[in-house]
């Protein structure tokens, strides 16, 4: 429902503006741009969708060869002490808590391209517990947020960004990012437990928690006694070797116990087709609203506003030129990238504005894509109380990217 009226919202304020903007600016063009903008959003959201078909195929393959050979059902005995508390509408050894559980480690990895079909995978296998085909149950809730939280140790695309721009050290927003996506994630996590009543002081949720914060303050430190060069090759070697890992073992595990590996993965590689079309009329939805929004100019005063804001507040606004990533980044993925992009060609790549840009797009995921695309792909309509606390991990994402920023940078 919050969805439905944020949706029409995008055009109900695209279309005030653009009138504004005729009557008192003499803008007539206003009108082409937007339908302009619309049509292309249509034929981007196809071509998102076009281009998942392959990636799904190839993901919900493995993971059909990975539930056959009991690799799934082993990982999600691994986790299930902590989703056990997490998830408590999932039963124990459930297979959608191996696919939760490889799509977060995907997520961590920066492997955004593994981590959607996996998740896709988790949402579909939580949907045949669901009582309630149109309405998202507290698991799947709870599976979002952190998705949209978008914890990542490992933030591969925008140091290829970085690298592709010229910037003298790609991976020096590293620690930044690192930080700013932990602590969205902390927040998004302890505001959902407190939202479902989940006891967050039980043992193994406080044991998983120092643990973490352990690997992560352990991580931070081995990093920040190499080579911002070494940073960039461990980081990619890591990440694509693990990766092509996980495919050996799914593989190998397949031969061990003797399935038919080709045909199991053709079986769920049909899936990933199936699902690939689903989701395209929820991704042109979403889309064309955020274009329209944008392309009527109120992106522009939204911007325009906060930096009267900043600077009534007595606040250095050094950063307001990244806002535009922090704004586009609940709504677009693509989007948001094109104007971090833009934001390193117009003030050079390692400018000040360009490092907090690159901050606030690797602290959270999309919010609105993973919404259209996660619920979209199980037939989920009600979304609860999904948007508002997403929407809670990208604000602390953001300001805790800026804030980062300022400490290595500012």
């Amino acid at each position: 429902m919050v969805l439905n009226y944020i949706w029409i919202g995008f055009f109900l304020v695209a279309f005030v503006v653009a009138i504004c903007q005729s009557i008192f600016a003499g803008n007539y063009g206003i009108w082409t741009e937007i339908m302009n903008a619309s049509f292309a959003a249509a034929k981007n959201a196809f071509d998102i969708s076009l281009g998942l078909t392959g990636v799904l195929a190839l993901w919900l393959g493995l993971m059909k060869v990975g539930e056959r050979a009991g690799l799934v059902a082993a990982f999600a005995r691994l986790m299930s002490p902590l989703f056990s508390r997490l998830f408590p509408g999932i039963p124990k050894g459930h297979p959608a808590l191996g696919s939760m559980f490889m799509n977060i480690s995907a997520n961590m990895l920066g492997l955004d391209n593994a981590a959607t079909p996996l998740g896709l995978k988790a949402m579909q296998e939580m949907q045949e517990l669901n009582p309630k085909k149109d309405t998202a149950t507290d698991a799947m809730l709870m599976f979002l947020i952190l998705n949209a939280s978008g914890l990542t140790l490992i933030p591969i695309g925008v140091m290829t960004y970085r690298a592709q721009m010229g910037a003298a050290n790609p991976s020096d927003i590293f620690m930044p990012i690192l930080v700013a996506t932990f602590v969205a994630t902390f927040v998004a996590l302890i505001a959902v437990c407190i939202k479902q009543r989940i006891n967050i002081f039980d043992k193994v949720l406080i044991g998983w928690g120092v643990g973490f914060v352990v690997v992560i303050g352990g991580l931070m430190y081995f990093l920040s006694r190499l080579s911002q060069e070494e940073v960039a090759r461990i980081s990619s070697v890591f990440s694509n070797a693990l990766l092509f890992t996980i495919i050996v073992a799914f593989i190998g595990a397949g031969l061990y116990k003797r399935i038919n590996v080709y045909e199991s993965f053709i079986e769920g590689a049909k899936d990933g087709f199936k699902t690939a079309v689903t989701i395209i009329p929820y991704l042109v939805a979403i889309l064309v609203g955020i274009a329209v929004f944008r392309a009527s100019g109120a992106m522009d005063f939204v911007v325009d506003g906060m930096r009267y804001v900043v600077a009534a507040c007595g606040l250095d606004t050094s950063f307001v030129e990244a806002l535009p990533t922090a704004l586009m980044k609940p709504l677009s993925g693509s989007g948001s990238r094109g104007l971090m992009v833009d934001c390193m060609a117009t003030y050079g790549v390692d400018s000040f504005v360009a490092r907090v840009a690159a901050s606030i797009q690797g602290s959270t995921d999309t919010t609105f894509y993973i919404i259209a695309v996660y619920f979209g792909s199980v037939g989920i309509r009600k979304t609860r109380y999904a948007v508002g606390y997403a929407l809670l991990a990208d604000i602390v994402g953001t300001i805790s990217g800026i804030v980062m920023a300022y400490f290595f940078f500012g």
